[in-house]
């Protein structure tokens, strides 16, 4: 019988002799495995240090394979078959010259120094790193799996194999060009994806796709400016607050200069994503620009701390959710598909997840998933940001707005200007001056008051998100008909209450975006704390007002919790109501040495309704009072819960003041 993938001899009728071509070349081929023993050297220094980057990683995933009938290895299985179902892939060690296709000669050697590092210099490079530990195999091990990156793509590349994993450590994304950090010490991916390049010249485009629960900071470091490779990467985000700390991994940071839109960040808003999420954001956004892309070579920085039962990452993929990922990539690059381990600490889960993931690169289907066709509220808006970011880049995602047209305002400026304007002429407010470093149109008519409004008793300050606005686009454009369009706004509720009232208003709409350069950065956040110290030191504090109340609706209620701590306001501030929506954080105030009993304070003088579908609600444990005294509104939406409010504010506001 002929080997696999080999060509046989036919025999015809008439006896001649023709070869037959393989009708089937590339599934005919094994899965490669690469797996060394020698990269479970580096460990910590101290024994009695649980590192959650254990060296028992590698080895509960190569004897998942193994139990499971994949390797042929008598330790683990007991018997000895005639050959591995899987092609064995031998390690070898990284090149300096490989490694500086990526990487700094400053970084390897200092990697290098650990080599004679006495104990104490070790644990003082461990302790003085970036989650990073070192023993003196530490180098070794890192260039073994390196290298063993390098063997198992050059294999699928080859034709040796048709696809192939790595079961290799220390990982590699976070692994800066001049850094070692976040358990990495080379970028495994990175310096594999340059050599490829290099070696083959029918790999010219590279798609790296990182599902690891955390970004790959260092692999979008390496590709920022590549147009060559694409990077795309599903993480826990969390406004920045995830490891890596900082907004790189937002969806903004999309690549420059030629490489714009060759970075996709998917950033979740939190923990808890599932299989229903991943699969919403591979059908809708993940897939349409890989096929677009059409790249020779897939490589998947494959960490499995999204994986269900892993504390570090916090989500709830299982391993049918990492199959079906796995079976979709498969479509890409004639198959050429790499799957390389990054992160992934609770051993059970990485081991079961890796297996499920390696039988589908053998031609297995994929499991079955849980709940993989539900995605959740917060993982819909995240991809739909996504897709509407990188639709400029992409055409699979029906752009609307392609990167070369001309965008002379933003929708934002727009509304706030007919807002202004229609205050007005209902109530004669007008502009307040701002003195601001920015020069954004966005600015404006950011601050408006009504008349006389330092002549009353009683000022409301009221700060607040843009309003909405909803309409139903063409399916197939994009395109918004204006006549379909509604303008939601649930500030004017409160400005007409206001104005009924007498009293004073100061009405701060905080842009979420602002028109102009985009390389200076914008932070709405920052742009309404300060505002609001900003008005009042300047309106609000010199003036004779013996009651001022405060008023927020959503994110903007981030200006009101900062004023409460930097500034005394005990004094005059007679109530505060706020209103959030299911995906606003919700603020706290905080002691300060101004006044340590704030938080009570704050408590006992505000209201504060919260969207019935607010992640507050599934909390377990009591809700400190620092938050302030939370309701429950029967409403989701942000307008009905201002709507439904409003009579219960208004009774309140009146109660408060008629204690003074």
């Amino acid at each position: 019988m002929p080997n696999e993938g080999e060509d046989a001899r036919l025999v015809t009728s008439e006896g001649h002799q023709r070869k037959r071509i393989n009708p089937l070349p590339i599934s005919s081929l094994k899965t490669g495995l690469c797996y060394d023993v020698r990269m479970r050297y580096h460990a910590t220094v101290d024994a009695e240090d649980m590192h959650p980057e254990d060296p028992r990683r590698i080895y509960e995933i190569y004897k998942a394979l193994c139990q499971a009938g994949l390797v042929d290895d008598p330790e683990f299985t007991g018997v000895k078959r005639k050959g591995d179902l899987m092609h064995r892939i031998d390690a070898r060690e990284v090149s300096k010259e490989e490694a500086m296709l990526v990487h700094t000669p400053a970084h390897w050697d200092f990697l290098d120094k650990t080599q004679e590092a006495d104990l104490e210099e070790l644990q003082m490079l461990t302790m003085e790193g970036d989650s990073v530990y070192f023993n003196a195999l530490s180098f070794f091990c890192s260039r073994l799996s390196c290298g063993g990156a390098i063997e198992t793509c050059k294999a699928v590349m080859s034709g040796q194999v048709k696809n192939a994993i790595a079961v290799i450590r220390p990982p590699g994304h976070h692994a800066e060009p001049d850094q070692a950090m976040g358990f990495c010490l080379f970028n495994n991916v990175c310096v594999a994806t340059k050599v490829l390049q290099r070696d083959f010249p029918s790999c010219k485009k590279v798609m790296i796709l990182d599902w690891c629960g955390s970004l790959g900071n260092g692999t979008q470091t390496a590709f920022y400016d590549d147009p060559s490779v694409l990077y795309m990467s599903i993480h826990r985000y969390q406004g920045g607050n995830f490891y890596p700390v900082g907004p790189a991994g937002n969806l903004d940071y999309c690549g420059t200069g030629a490489a714009i839109g060759m970075n996709v960040n998917v950033p979740w808003e939190n923990g808890g994503m599932g299989d229903g999420d991943y699969m919403f954001a591979f059908q809708q956004l993940i897939m349409p620009i890989a096929l677009e892309f059409n790249p020779d070579l897939v490589i998947v920085s494959a960490g499995f701390d999204a994986a269900a039962g892993d504390a570090l990452g916090g989500c709830y993929v299982t391993p049918g959710g990492y199959a079906h990922m796995t079976h979709m990539l498969m479509s890409l690059a004639g198959g050429k598909v790499v799957v390389c381990l990054e992160g992934g600490y609770n051993l059970q889960s990485i081991s079961n997840s890796a297996l499920a993931v390696a039988k589908v690169l053998m031609g297995e289907p994929p499991e079955r998933m849980h709940q993989g066709n539900v995605a959740s509220k917060s993982a819909v808006r995240v991809v739909h940001q996504c897709i509407s970011y990188q639709s400029r880049f992409w055409r699979s995602l029906r752009s609307c707005a392609p990167i070369h047209a001309t965008q002379l305002d933003f929708p934002e400026d727009v509304i706030r200007s007919y807002q202004s304007s229609q205050l007005s002429k209902k109530h004669r407010m007008f502009p307040l001056a701002i003195l601001r470093d920015e020069l954004s149109p966005s600015f404006e008519n950011e601050v408006i008051a009504t008349p006389e409004y330092y002549e009353k008793d009683t000022i409301v300050l009221l700060v607040h998100d843009p309003p909405l606005v909803t309409a139903q686009p063409d399916p197939h454009t994009n395109r918004i008909a204006l006549h379909t369009a509604f303008l939601v706004d649930a500030g004017s509720m409160i400005v007409d209450w206001a104005v009924e009232k007498g009293f004073g208003l100061i009405d701060i709409n905080i842009p979420l975006e602002i028109t102009g350069d985009d390389e200076n950065v914008y932070n709405a956040t920052l742009s309404t704390e300060a505002l609001c110290l900003y008005i009042w030191d300047n309106y609000i504090e010199p003036n004779d007002f013996k009651n001022v109340i405060l008023m927020s609706i959503g994110q903007a209620q981030s200006g009101l919790t900062h004023l409460l701590v930097h500034r005394d306001c005990r004094e005059r501030v007679r109530a505060i109501a706020e209103f959030l929506g299911e995906n606003n954080p919700i603020k706290a105030v905080s002691s300060n040495i101004i006044d340590e009993y704030l938080p009570e304070w704050y408590y006992n003088h505000s209201l504060i309704f919260v969207s019935s579908e607010h992640d507050v609600w599934e909390r377990t444990r009591k809700t400190k009072r620092k938050f302030g005294d939370l309701r429950r509104s029967a409403e989701a939406e942000l307008v009905d819960v201002v709507r439904s409010a409003m009579g219960q504010v208004k009774e309140y506001m009146d109660e408060a003041l008629a204690e003074e």
